[in-house]
């Protein structure tokens, strides 16, 4: 089934105690565009990110979200500078030594010396944060194809109920044309005989350039080459792959064939099918800037 090139898809889930939030959504586009929004901290999983949409979006311009909540994933490193803290324990026993001063010299002492101790953060491993990361990734992007699979349900609907539209009126078209063409050649071979009344002329001359020139104006051509458009259009609505830029492609040539006979006929009740036809043909065209 199509799908719509616009959606919506969002995940929550806490993983070795991160709380991972991703949202994806997409507007149309004539490729794949794909921008990430996320803590700089762990832009190191950028390209795994854009890697998962590249396999589930063909094209549309994304943008992905990332919010990470590390609070209770937080742990802390106690470091010891033991080269400093040996310095200050050395000049505070020879201070004791100097002066005959009283008191042991402990850790909490010590400690009260500046940068003695440091507290830092302890490393991540990357990798298994970016598994997480795609992992709630691919459930926001699970919800976001479902929506534009609905949306794409509605549009395959629609332009299928045009395309039927389309259908009846060139069955219209091929049962009026004969009708027109025999009409057309009637009045060519008459002003034909008016104009050429005072010179002799082979009748049979008169009448095969008669059906020459009625046969420019018939659409037999045109209207079989949109009845196989109208069968290949059905057959790309129902199609699993994205085919947004096939139907594009095909929908310019069903118009083409109906300007053919719009300006091939001469009829007005074939301009008025034509003009239908045109109608339904824009509206379609409409639906499928936003197909995939």
């Amino acid at each position: 089934m199509i799908k719509s090139m616009t959606g919506y898809g969002r995940a929550r889930e806490t993983l070795q105690d991160r709380d991972i939030t991703v949202e994806v959504r997409s507007v149309n586009n004539r490729y794949l565009d794909c921008t990430v929004k996320m803590p700089r901290t762990y832009i190191f999983a950028e390209d795994a990110i854009k890697g998962h949409v590249q396999k589930a979006i063909s094209r549309g311009k994304v943008d992905v979200f990332v919010t990470i909540d590390t609070t209770a994933a937080d742990v802390s490193v106690v470091a010891v500078n033991e080269p400093l803290a040996r310095g200050y324990y050395e000049a505070l026993m020879q201070l004791k030594t100097t002066f005959a001063l009283e008191g042991e010299v402990t850790p909490a002492v010590l400690a009260k010396f500046p940068d003695e101790l440091s507290v830092t953060k302890a490393e991540e491993d990357l990798e298994s944060v970016s598994a997480d990361i795609c992992r709630v990734l691919d459930k926001a992007l699970a919800a976001y194809n479902e929506m534009r699979s609905i949306e794409g349900e509605k549009m395959a609907e629609d332009i299928g109920g045009r395309v039927d539209t389309i259908e009846t009126v060139v069955g219209k078209v091929e049962e009026r044309s004969p009708q027109t063409v025999a009409a057309y050649r009637e009045r060519l071979e008459n002003k034909m005989r008016e104009v050429l009344q005072s010179t002799t002329i082979d009748e049979g001359r008169i009448l095969t350039e008669a059906a020459i020139f009625a046969d420019k104006i018939a659409v037999d051509e045109e209207t079989v080459r949109l009845r196989s458009h109208i069968a290949q259009l059905r057959t790309m609505l129902c199609s699993e792959q994205p085919v947004g830029r096939k139907l594009d492609f095909l929908i310019q040539e069903v118009n083409r064939e109906c300007n053919t006979i719009g300006s091939k006929c001469n009829d007005l009740s074939i301009a008025q099918d034509v003009v239908n036809m045109k109608a339904e043909v824009e509206k379609i065209r409409e639906q499928v800037q936003n197909i995939e």
